[in-house]
């Protein structure tokens, strides 16, 4: 009973929007377990709120800047702001290399920017597990904007489009032709087009590449209508412009009631993770031992696997 009752106070304090409540619920719903499923679960009816953007783009493009700096406009408007902040995982400990204490530490004392880093451990995508579990619970703990900043590993940072109601793909100047090469990847998860360093010279040459991919037609339409601003993130200019293209389409989204859409994406997200969560890792491995000695072909295997999640 005096479990339930500190269960049922904790709940009460993150939605009264108390930080040592919401940093303990955080180490919860980081955990991945039944608790933290549990919490989530009874949080959810309070959210809906907050306007979840995700942050993504190329190693060097400046993204913690710019999530510093908008979250520097974001507080100046009076509202608060949620920041998941993915890192690389050290390979000792798995947890994040980078952690909020090197980052941002302009906000450390506002209790109007809660600040989570989440370490990847190995998982592809530029996300963290739990990233949408912790997106949800800063929504309900209050936050009206949360940003996803991903890791910034490379081209396949595409994840996050699936978790973020808006996504802003920062690219720099001195990409030149990379820009081609990465149109299959973070490009085409584009909502907003943020080009960062914009006071270097190849800032314009970058912005024509962007709108000739777009006139060309790029596979993704969220792409080809995705708006493109320029910053410059280490002096805020532009960011106060930047933020207000992604509230507008963000409302352009919600009118459009792509609501469901949205969830779609997110409910086969999370029953991926749900099945792979309970797929044993040795299991995978002697499969994949039986494929690489040709002793089994990877159709058996997946059909052996998938038995061992369903029974």
């Amino acid at each position: 009973m005096a479990a339930a009752t500190t269960y049922s106070e904790l709940i009460e304090r993150v939605l009264a929007g108390d930080i040592r409540a919401l940093a303990r619920a955080a180490s919860i719903v980081e955990s991945q377990s039944k608790p933290a499923r549990d919490l989530i679960a009874a949080l959810f009816a309070r959210t809906g709120h907050a306007m979840i953007v995700g942050i993504t783009g190329p190693p060097g493009a400046g993204k913690s800047t710019l999530v510093d700096q908008l979250a520097r406009v974001i507080r100046g408007q009076g509202r608060t702001v949620g920041i998941i902040a993915v890192d690389p995982s050290s390979p000792f400990t798995h947890g994040a290399i980078l952690g909020d204490r090197i980052r941002m530490q302009d906000h450390h004392a506002d209790p109007g920017v809660f600040i989570r880093s989440m370490a990847t451990r190995g998982r592809l995508g530029g996300i963290a597990q739990a990233t949408l579990e912790m997106s949800l619970l800063l929504d309900a703990a209050g936050r009206d904007v949360v940003m996803i900043e991903t890791v910034g590993v490379g081209q396949d940072e595409v994840e996050v489009a699936s978790l973020a109601d808006v996504t802003a793909v920062v690219l720099v100047p001195g990409l030149g032709d990379d820009v081609q090469a990465i149109k299959a990847g973070i490009m085409e998860v584009a909502d907003v087009f943020a080009i960062n360093k914009a006071d270097l010279p190849g800032a314009e040459r970058l912005e024509q590449e962007i709108r000739a991919m777009q006139s060309l037609g790029a596979e993704s339409e969220r792409a080809n209508s995705a708006p493109v601003r320029r910053v410059v993130a280490t002096e805020g200019r532009g960011v106060e412009e930047l933020l207000a293209v992604i509230e507008a389409v963000f409302a352009k989204r919600k009118r459009k009631g792509e609501r469901a859409g949205t969830w779609a994406v997110r409910l086969r997200e999370l029953l991926r993770e749900d099945l792979m969560t309970g797929l044993p890792e040795h299991d995978v491995q002697a499969h994949a031992q039986r494929v690489a000695m040709k002793l089994e072909d990877p159709y058996t295997a997946v059909d052996s696997l998938r038995k061992a999640i369903c029974g």
